[in-house]
């Protein structure tokens, strides 16, 4: 007998820190994390994307461990076999939320499986004890632009909407590892440094939210926190720096922690950034990407 399909879950990628909103500004952007779940008699994952090759296809699955956690504390262990194909088109460890897109498809899948009906705060709040920033996990759960603050206590998320601007990434051929990209960054910053950094990133976020993507962009650039330490190991942020002035752009980051690096065009102008962004990046995969507007999905 065939197996019985039951759902389908798919989830955006996302940026995240857009400079120095760091560990808390996440946008979600049109690069897809796609799970087929079918009734099994085992638990089994098939990879159908290249860039999925050689992750555990058992229980020792990520988002396997995501979803047996939720169920477990739900009171609903052990959760019904399933055979679930995953494909994706969401860079690995590049910096674009692809550790992030598992953990919610794990939590959506708990969810649909167990009829959980949990709210998205419930959601956010899982997903951002498992991943411990809310950046990328709730831009996914959300879709758009999302602002948040996750502590021992609790887990706050602002939505703020759907940025009108085009995004260009420019996507080395190279994988960085959160942990190790995060590595590099120090221990602690100055008092003083810490009131500037955090100053630029106020600002940062009252821009996105009144849609002065100028001003966005130019925050971007003055962020402290992050992206000078990571510079030496990603010389394509280096790059970017350099060739800004010469682009119709607002600005540009580091995509997360990175190699991917973003730069923001007025709308309708990303085809154009790209093909000028492509003979400095000639090694690289330069890709136009839209935001996200959805977020998680399940379908029948």
């Amino acid at each position: 007998m065939s197996p019985q399909p039951l759902f389908t879950i798919t989830v955006p990628g996302s940026t995240a820190n857009l400079g120095p909103g760091f560990d808390s500004i996440g946008l979600a952007v049109d690069r897809y994390l796609t799970l087929h779940v079918e009734k099994s008699d085992e638990w089994l994952f098939t990879m159908q994307s290249a860039n999925l090759d050689g992750l555990p296809t058992g229980k020792d699955n990520l988002i396997y461990q995501v979803a047996a956690a939720v169920a477990e504390e739900a009171g609903h262990f052990p959760l019904p076999s399933c055979h679930v194909t995953v494909s994706s088109d969401i860079p690995l460890s590049r910096g674009m939320g692809s550790s992030a897109a598992a953990i919610v498809a794990g939590i959506e899948l708990a969810d649909q499986l167990l009829e959980l009906k949990m709210t998205l705060k419930e959601k956010s709040r899982r997903a951002s004890l498992w991943e411990s920033h809310p950046d990328n996990v709730t831009a996914s759960l959300y879709g758009g632009l999302v602002i948040g603050s996750h502590r021992d206590d609790d887990t706050d998320i602002i939505f703020g909407g759907y940025p009108d601007f085009d995004i260009i990434a420019v996507i080395p051929d190279y994988e960085l590892k959160t942990k190790a990209s995060r590595t590099l960054l120090p221990e602690q910053l100055s008092f003083a440094d810490a009131v500037t950094a955090s100053s630029v990133s106020n600002v940062l976020v009252a821009a996105l939210l009144q849609k002065n993507w100028a001003t966005a962009g130019k925050m971007m650039s003055k962020d402290l926190f992050h992206q000078n330490y990571r510079m030496p190991v990603i010389p394509e942020l280096q790059k970017a720096g350099e060739i800004l002035s010469e682009l119709d752009v607002y600005g540009a980051a580091l995509s997360g922690a990175g190699p991917i690096v973003l730069f923001f065009a007025p709308e309708g102008k990303g085809e154009k950034v790209k093909q000028k962004l492509a003979p400095h990046f000639q090694e690289q995969d330069v890709q136009l990407l839209k935001v996200d507007r959805n977020g998680v999905k399940v379908s029948c």
